[in-house]
């Protein structure tokens, strides 16, 4: 690739995610993306990939990523449907997140900072290819995104059953 972003096939398409996102992310990783910018007005204030259901392998790595950009964390709610044994609470680094159960659906997390700033997260589905993933979490962190978490997720992500774009997918492989 040339430095002016154009490969010999053709320019490239932009990627909104960094380079080294899209090197690393494999099955089973979680990332974590904030709006960038200030005024918060999508829907969206970021968009987490977990690797699991397993709210107690889950939430500590989240809050502790949360915590070194927004500050401490209180609270975190999830959709008790969507989350093995949600515990009233954990301790992280020292401090106790009060865990609460909504009805907000699988593909949301809200996540608070002191009493009342709250922050919405997409949750893509732990089994979700690594590209899809990149391509949904980028569409949810932009500054101008007014689509619901659901309606991101039935747009970029495959359907069971549904066909392929012809590539093989090795069901057996790990991460699956």
């Amino acid at each position: 690739m040339t430095e002016a972003g154009v490969s010999p096939g053709g320019p490239t398409p932009p990627r909104l995610l960094p380079d080294e996102v899209h090197r690393s992310v494999g099955p089973g990783t979680a990332l974590l993306r904030l709006e960038t910018t200030g005024a918060r007005q999508s829907l969206l204030d970021g968009a987490w990939w977990p690797r699991s259901r397993d709210v107690e392998q889950e939430i500590p790595p989240l809050v502790t990523a949360l915590t070194e950009h927004l500050g401490p964390i209180t609270r975190v709610g999830l959709d008790a449907s969507a989350w093995n044994d949600i515990p009233g609470r954990l301790v992280v680094e020292g401090r106790v997140v009060h865990l609460d159960s909504f009805p907000i659906g699988d593909d949301t997390v809200l996540v608070t900072r002191g009493d009342n700033d709250h922050f919405s997260l997409m949750v893509v589905p732990p089994n979700t290819t690594p590209e899809a993933a990149r391509t949904a979490m980028a569409r949810a962190v932009r500054a101008d995104n007014v689509t619901q978490a659901a309606e991101i997720l039935l747009a970029e992500l495959p359907r069971p059953g549904a066909p392929s774009d012809g590539a093989f997918q090795d069901e057996t492989a790990p991460g699956r």
